[in-house]
Parts: C-alpha cells; structure tokens; sequence
C-alpha cells in the first residue's frame, strides 16, 4: 500500500505546469448543485491522457475542491470511450526519455491530486477505460459504470507493460485478476471489473445519470468537513500495520467528535432530528 502514504506525504506537492500553454479546454468543469463535474473532451484522441488533458482534469480540480459549494466531482467523458490511456504519440521515441518521464510524473501527480482532494471524485463511466484510463478509474475514490463498459490494460501489446496503471489497479482488485488483465491485455466486461472490486456499481446505461445523482446526493447530506476528515484518514491508514491504524483511528475519531459537526451530528441524533451541518 505504499502508493498512497508517497501520494499523501508532503513531497507530493503540486509543480509548475510541464505541459505546453493549452489552447484548447480539453477537460470542462461545470459545477450543478453542489457537484463538481469534469468532463474529458477530447474524443477525436479517445480521451487519451496527453500532458495537457491530464493538466486540465488537475487544474479543474485544484482551481474548485476548496470551493464549500463542491461537494465531489464527477469525472465524465464525451463519447463511449473513457480514456484510451497515454496519448502514444507523445511516447515515440523522438519525444525523448525526459518528456516520456514528465508524462508519467504528471500522471502520477494528477492521481495525487485525487488522493488528496477533500471530496470525493467519482468516475462515470459509459465506455472503455484502457491503459492509464483504468488506472485513472481505479484511482478515484467511486466508479459508477454502465453495463456496456470495459476495462483493460493492454499496453504489452504496443510493447510497452501497463507498470504505473497496474500500481493503480493491483490495488483496487485481487492479484491474480491484475495479473490476469495485465500479463494478457484482454479487457475484463462491467461485471466482472464489479466482482473484483474495480468499480463499485454498474447500471444500465438509461440509468447511469440517475445513479450518479443519487450517490452524490447521499454525499451532500453528509458534513463536507467530516468526508474530508474521513477521506484524508481512509487513505492514510492503508500503508499503515493495523496496530497502528487503529492507535491512529482512535485519535482521529476522538478529534473527529470534538468537531463543531461531529458534536452537532450526536445532538441531532438524541434529539430524533436533521442534522444541521456548519461543515466545519
């Protein structure tokens, strides 16, 4: 579980743009009653995640998650594709081992970035998710699907391993079915990405939007103030030994209480009424 205490530790901090001046918005952001929506437009490229497509999702996300009315994102995508992954054209061997290595630092930085947030950010997908697009996926904190999606990591297949999207998925289902999708590139249907773990709901495509909008509703009735505490300590105690977990859990659920929030959720619940959240 190393991959989220090096995301969540200080180092991580957010650099200077390596991706060139974007001239065109390749992720749009729309906020709709207290949700953040984050829309992948690329779909001449298949969403594929360029320097400057995976700036634009981070950007979109730093530039909104302290804003109180945002509650979570939504990462979408236009068309039936998710994200095919890297964009292979900045991966030629005429880019040049330096770039290669800013492309993959930036990916690593924007699942950061996610980690990080203090809302939630649910994928939606409707669609294939491949390569850097599952792990995309993988590494938001809910993936809602549809029943027509897919997911894969075929990148043996051009001659390069699927390594930093197989960090990402290796965590999120048992081994021998990262293994399984990783070693072969076959994609796995919504079914079967549900049964090990990689999304956590597939819906038929009709009900997708609806679905969406009730996990985010459940989301917005809770404090915002208390999903980040509980967000930041989820991902925190996953590289931890469980003595130390719990040592660590006890602390944050004593802090948690002696919150204006955590105090006002306790007296709404003795007095059988609505809690009414201060979000702090």
């Amino acid at each position: 579980m190393m991959l989220y205490r090096n995301l969540l530790s200080s180092r991580w901090k957010v650099i200077p743009s390596l991706s060139p001046v974007i001239t065109r918005n390749l992720s749009n952001f729309q906020e709709r009653d207290g949700v953040g929506h984050i829309l992948l437009d690329n779909e001449k490229t298949r969403n594929s995640l360029s320097l400057e497509m995976m700036d634009s999702i981070q950007q979109n996300i730093l530039a909104h998650q302290d804003n109180p009315a945002v509650r979570c994102f939504v990462l979408s995508a236009k068309g039936h594709v998710f994200s095919a992954g890297h964009n292979l054209k900045e991966l030629t061997p005429e880019k040049g081992s330096e770039f290669h290595r800013q492309v993959f630092a930036k990916c690593s930085e924007l699942i950061g970035v996610i980690l990080k947030a203090p809302v939630p950010v649910i994928a939606r997908v409707d669609g294939l998710a491949a390569a850097a697009g599952c792990q995309l996926v993988a590494s938001c904190d809910m993936v809602v699907c549809s029943a027509e999606s897919s997911f894969s990591t075929p990148g043996a297949s051009f001659g390069i391993f699927c390594s930093t999207p197989g960090i990402a998925v290796a965590r999120a289902v048992p081994r021998l079915k990262a293994s399984y999708m990783l070693f072969t590139g076959l994609p796995i249907n919504a079914q079967e990405a549900l049964q090990a773990g990689l999304v956590s709901r597939v819906v038929a495509r009709e009900e997708l939007d609806a679905e969406i909008e009730r996990i985010c509703g459940a989301i917005k009735s809770k404090s915002r103030s208390v999903i980040a505490l509980g967000k930041r300590f989820f991902y925190e105690q996953l590289s931890m030994d469980i003595g130390r977990a719990y040592r660590e859990g006890e602390q944050v659920m004593a802090a948690n209480l002696a919150t204006a929030d955590g105090q006002e959720g306790i007296r709404s619940f003795v007095e059988k009424r609505k809690p009414t959240w201060k979000h702090q």
